[in-house]
């Protein structure tokens, strides 16, 4: 903790460094991209993450938006500083909100549809004068597409189709195992995606991950409580799922998602229902 190299500091980090005179760290599941620990001291617990492997993500950003929604009172992690450890690795030291949420029974399930509704509705006035960035969708979300033409050329088609905007925060991969749980308190963590994006695309994966890993009937209801309150068309969505399905099929391949008892099953019920897709993709 104080190796690192804090560029902003809250005013509670500023104190736990001054005052705390023992950390207690232990290791946290870490993905591909950086390593998380728990940081317990005599006061409360805090997550430190450190991107000390490939991925170099603008870290400012990360801390900059997080503050700008927490402060609007939506349901994020809340930094408390972020910078460099001795290596150069970027840094970020939050709240610590808990494990991953695993109930998800229908009021959950409608909870968790309006907490990424308000990320969505952030005003933009709100972000200080920084800006988030707009990057091209299919470079950015459909790594090695052009590996891949039986998914590209679907792909192409239906993002030329869905006049996609870039007009609000996305969280760009908002599911539950990103969504933690705290004394009945949920927290949307991970926001190495966030960007500016279309809203529709970001509901549509989280609606397909929800198909995918939960079930189909979770999912409908899921979707249902993004209807009720936006009032999507039902053929607009379904184009929008599509373009997420699309992704997951291509990670399949190149990046090797969780596959776990039942989930090809789910992804064929998808492309089996779903009028844009077609079945044999997942077969290639």
């Amino acid at each position: 903790m104080r190796e690192i190299n804090w560029v902003e500091k809250s005013e509670a980090l500023e104190s736990l460094l001054k005052h705390e005179t023992t950390f207690q760290v232990v290791p946290l599941d870490s993905g591909l991209e950086a390593e998380v620990a728990k940081i317990v001291t005599s006061t409360a617990d805090y997550v430190l993450k450190v991107w000390n492997k490939a991925s170099k993500p603008d870290v400012q950003m990360q801390y900059q938006i997080l503050n700008a929604l927490s402060s609007h009172g939506r349901a994020v992690t809340k930094p408390l500083g972020w910078g460099t450890d001795r290596d150069g690795n970027p840094a970020m030291l939050t709240s610590y909100d808990g494990m991953p949420v695993q109930k998800v029974d229908q009021p959950r399930l409608v909870r968790l549809a309006k907490m990424l509704m308000e990320i969505h509705d952030l005003p933009l006035d709100s972000l200080n004068g920084f800006e988030l960035p707009s990057y091209d969708f299919i470079s950015y979300f459909y790594p090695r597409i052009e590996e891949f033409p039986d998914i590209q050329h679907p792909l192409m088609e239906l993002v030329m189709r869905a006049n996609m905007k870039q007009e609000c925060v996305i969280h760009g991969d908002y599911h539950q195992g990103n969504i933690l749980e705290s004394e009945n308190e949920l927290t949307v963590i991970d926001w190495t995606n966030v960007q500016m994006g279309d809203p529709r695309y970001d509901i549509a994966w989280s609606i397909i991950l929800m198909w995918i890993y939960a079930s189909e009937k979770r999912a409908a209801f899921y979707r249902a409580a993004f209807c009720a309150e936006i009032g999507f068309e039902a053929d607009e969505l379904e184009l929008f799922e599509a373009i997420a399905c699309l992704r997951w099929i291509l990670l399949s391949r190149v990046d090797h998602p969780p596959v776990r008892k039942g989930t090809i099953a789910r992804v064929r019920s998808i492309l089996n229902s779903n009028k844009y897709l077609h079945p044999m993709l997942l077969e290639v």
